[in-house]
This record gives C-alpha cells, sequence and structure tokens, in this order.
C-alpha cells in the first residue's frame, strides 16, 4: 500500500467519481476494483472483496438522505481487511471516521465559495493519509490539497451537467494524478 501508481490510481479514481455522480454503480465498482487493487495492492479475492466494501460504502453515502453510520461501519470493513492484509497497526474505527468525516465535509462546503472552502476539505484527505499511512500530517498536505482541487473540479463538472465527453474530467485526473505522486512521496520521505 505505500507503492503504487499515481497516474493508474488517479486514473481510477477520476473514472470512479465520474461513475458515482452518473449513478453508474458498475462502473463505479470496476473502477473501485482498480483503485483497491493498484492503491491498496491487496491480493485478488481481498482486492474484489475491499472494491465491494468501497462501492457500498458510496451507495449508503450518495443519497441526499444518506446514511453516514452505515458508511463508516462498511469503510471500517475495508480499513480492517487493508490493516489486516499489510500488518499495519492504525486504527481502523478511526480510518473510517476520518474517511467518511471529508465525504460529509465536502457535501456541506459552500458550492459558490470553493476557494475559502478548499483548505476545510484538504484538511480531511491530510488527516486521512497521516492517520492510515503514519506519518507527519504536514507531509500530505500538498497531496490533500491536490485532492481537494479535484474535489472542486468535480463538483464544477457536476453542476455542468455531468458530460463526460467533458475536458474537465481530463483536469481533474490530472489532479487526482499529482494528489497520488505527492502523497506516494510523503510516505516515502
Amino acid at each position: 500500500m505505500r507503492s503504487f501508481d499515481p497516474i493508474r490510481l488517479g486514473s481510477a479514481e477520476c473514472e470512479a467519481w465520474a461513475a458515482y455522480y452518473r449513478r453508474r454503480w458498475l462502473r463505479v465498482l470496476v473502477s473501485a476494483v482498480r483503485m483497491v487493487r493498484v492503491g491498496f495492492g491487496l491480493p485478488w479475492p481481498r482486492t474484489l472483496c475491499g472494491a465491494w466494501l468501497v462501492l457500498r460504502a458510496n451507495q449508503l453515502w450518495a443519497p441526499a438522505d444518506n446514511d453516514p453510520d452505515g458508511a463508516r461501519r462498511v469503510m471500517r470493513r475495508f480499513y480492517a481487511l487493508v490493516a489486516r492484509t499489510h500488518g499495519e497497526s492504525f486504527d481502523v474505527d478511526e480510518a473510517a471516521r476520518l474517511e467518511v468525516e471529508w465525504w460529509r465535509v465536502h457535501r456541506q462546503r459552500p458550492r459558490d465559495a470553493p476557494l475559502e472552502s478548499t483548505a476545510a476539505v484538504a484538511s480531511g484527505p491530510a488527516a486521512l493519509y497521516a492517520h492510515v499511512y503514519g506519518v507527519d500530517p504536514e507531509k500530505v498536505q500538498l497531496a490533500a490539497a491536490e485532492r481537494a482541487a479535484a474535489v472542486w473540479i468535480s463538483d464544477r463538472w457536476v453542476q455542468d451537467g455531468r458530460d463526460p465527453a467533458s475536458p474537465a474530467l481530463g483536469e481533474e485526473r490530472a489532479t487526482l494524478v499529482r494528489s497520488y505522486a505527492a502523497l506516494l512521496a510523503a510516505v516515502h520521505s
């Protein structure tokens, strides 16, 4: 999980986000398989299980009247799978809480004030990365800031109609790739 390809991972996450916002759940699952395999290096049976958990958590989170407790429970199972596979000692309850909390902050941030709220969104991935990878939060600030920028691009894409041919998706993908490249550098610094 500390040796991943930022290009493949950023591309898979971009595809997952686009599918999520278009409610193309099978496509989310396919992208989640790639994300879990590339991003966490799980063996195939665990990759499939992990991708299913990621899909379920996102489905629980997606509706306006979502189920944050359910999403946290499912993400706890996901992080437990990752920790068990790699012999990690991070707190899986805290990882699940941090994951779903940054989803919440993103959803609730003011849509008309993206620059003011980017730091709030970035604080979520920064805390999650620092916790899961056991690194100083300062080292993951660039990775988190790039991920927050990708969220803003994604939100703009959603507001503009969710066109799968939009050039915004290429911009989002490039931003996610930069985010994962910065995370990889931080994890190995």
